[in-house]
């Protein structure tokens, strides 16, 4: 395809040339409204790549607490509780196996855990937790915790990360998320995170997984008060951890999500999220830039089904999966659905010409779909039947805006 913005020619010679792109083409990239022209761009990357393949996962989603230590001074998320807020939960050891029996119902290969930071759960809780599952599901991989869940454990144990890190990965931990990487600007995260990680710090959590054979996911949460120079240098400081360590397995960029959170409220979008534009720009963008990276992943209880399979013609060869069941984003507005069945998620692939590939954490292929057969595989999002309780969402009351240091509107906005 030919760019009808002319600032792209010169990028485009470079991905031709299989050429690392710089900071400038980068900041080109998001500054250019030519859509159509950039993920032509990334859909060759990727394909030089991955070909025709989207990989999905049979995945379930699990929560262990909402009690947070950052309730009061994170104000973008919308999952968190203080101890005694309306909504505050945390798993006894034995409601988060009850939770995870629905992969008996479901062909279930990774379970998603991720949780608050909670100020009085130890160490021993999640490795009893890994252990555990492990036992009951032991073909099932676990991908668990964010690189601030490592940190704080660490913090409340007296422990260096890299120990936090080994103990997981003897408990069974196969791989990290990415969750927890607000966009690398010290203007940014002292408006959105206070007291989270540095962008630096982040990055070291990530390095010590990947020295002690944990790989990773990298994520970017975008569409909030960062500028379109912040994205770039999020992405550049990215790739250059993967020129290091070769570590992180995907790219995920995370849309914001602004209902019942304080952010949102002074952004004056509560009931709006990122625009299909952007979302699309932020996997094009990605894909080319981040070149040290195999894959990039679209989620699509964030950005809708349809925008998530419109993505896998811009650079994007992931469909992320199954997502039995999603508590994060849908506390935050997502009103996409909780879950979506093979015949969903394989309907989607093959719509945007592609082909489906079950994967599992570490993008191993498990199955491909040449003879399926569509109702052979039916997600159960509810659980097992005594257990329902335990998948149920209760998005927070309004939030009370604290107004001193909300900004008045994002940056990237007027760029879009």
């Amino acid at each position: 395809m030919t760019a009808r913005d002319a600032s792209l020619d010169r990028v485009a010679d470079k991905v031709a040339r299989s050429e690392r792109l710089t900071r400038d083409d980068a900041l080109t990239l998001f500054r250019s409204h030519d859509l159509l022209a950039i993920g032509a761009l990334a859909d060759a990357a990727n394909r030089a790549k991955n070909g025709d393949r989207v990989y999905f996962a049979a995945n379930q989603h699990i929560n262990p607490t909402n009690v947070c230590v950052l309730r009061n001074t994170c104000v973008f998320c919308s999952f968190a509780r203080m101890p005694q807020e309306d909504g505050a939960y945390t798993r006894s050891l034995e409601e988060v196996f009850a939770e995870a029996d629905a992969a008996r119902d479901n062909a279930t290969r990774e379970f998603h855990i991720v949780g608050g930071l909670h100020p009085k759960l130890e160490l021993q809780y999640y490795l009893d937790m890994f252990r555990g599952l492990r036992e009951r599901h032991p073909g099932v991989h676990i991908k668990a915790l964010t690189a601030v869940e490592v940190a704080h454990l660490a913090r409340l144990e007296g422990m260096e990360v890299v120990a936090v890190l080994q103990a997981m990965k003897e408990a069974g931990v196969t791989s990290l998320p990415g969750g927890g990487a607000e966009v690398f600007s010290p203007a940014a995260r002292a408006t959105i995170a206070d007291r989270k990680l540095t962008g630096d710090e982040w990055l070291a959590v990530h390095r010590a997984a990947h020295r002690v054979g944990l790989p990773s996911n990298c994520t970017m949460l975008y569409g909030h008060v960062e500028t379109l120079e912040d994205r770039v240098d999020h992405l550049l400081a990215l790739r250059e951890l993967q020129d290091e360590t070769h570590g992180f397995l995907t790219y995920i960029p995370l849309a914001y999500h602004p209902d019942h959170n304080e952010l949102g409220e002074a952004l004056g979008r509560t009931g709006t999220a990122t625009t299909g534009f952007d979302d699309l720009k932020n996997i094009a963008v990605g894909r080319l830039v981040l070149d040290n990276i195999p894959h990039v992943k679209t989620h699509w209880p964030m950005v809708t089904p349809f925008i998530s399979q419109v993505s896998l013609g811009f650079g994007c060869d992931d469909l992320e999966g199954t997502v039995v069941f999603e508590r994060v984003y849908h506390e935050a507005g997502a009103g996409t659905p909780m879950w979506l069945s093979y015949d969903e998620i394989i309907g989607l692939i093959r719509g945007a010409g592609k082909e489906p590939v079950e994967r599992d954490s570490l993008y191993q292929t498990v199955r491909t779909f040449e003879d399926w057969t569509p109702g052979q595989a039916v997600a159960r999002p509810e659980g097992p039947a005594p257990q329902r309780a335990l998948f149920q969402i209760s998005p927070r009351t309004r939030a009370k805006v604290r107004g001193s240091r909300m900004p008045a509107a994002s940056a990237v906005d007027g760029a879009e």
